[in-house]
């Protein structure tokens, strides 16, 4: 029963994944829609959990309408589009991502603070479009925006 039941999550998860790549995913409702259509019923709450694990973020297409994308897709961290600047000022470094995309720059850069692969820094704090990384060290704030630009593909 397990293994059908993984079986199960593995193909909604597909199915969403190629929702979201055709551009048909906008909200939650519209991934209980799409699954609908395909046979498959399921909760807003289940919507949410799969797109939280496929690691499906909110962006604004170039048309300005917010719509999901796939974090491994167009604007994954290595290909450096997430990230369109870094700056830094003493122990502060501000990093500007496209509309919608903050969140999830924060929250890779959070997974490397407490995997201690930025260890020089302390925390971030994210807007839409804004992240603010705090350096551990007053002056900290240049070689963490160094280690954040090589991070995201924007270094040397």
């Amino acid at each position: 029963m397990v293994k059908s039941l993984s079986n199960a999550t593995d193909t909604r998860k597909k199915l969403i994944a190629s929702f979201i790549q055709a551009g048909k995913i906008h909200s939650q409702a519209d991934v209980v829609r799409e699954l609908k259509a395909k046979g498959l019923d399921v909760t807003q709450a289940t919507a949410s959990r799969d797109l939280q694990e496929l690691g499906a973020m909110r962006s604004k297409g170039s048309n300005g309408e917010t719509q999901y994308i796939l974090a491994d897709s167009q604007f994954s961290p290595s290909n450096g589009n997430l990230v369109l600047s870094v700056a830094a000022s003493g122990n502060t470094v501000v990093v500007r991502t496209p509309p919608a995309a903050a969140q999830f720059v924060a929250s890779t850069l959070d997974a490397a603070i407490a995997a201690k692969e930025l260890s020089t820094a302390i925390g971030t704090i994210a807007g839409d479009d804004t992240v603010l990384v705090i350096a551990s060290s007053a002056n900290g704030g240049v070689n963490l925006a160094k280690k954040i630009s090589t991070m995201f593909g924007k270094g040397k």
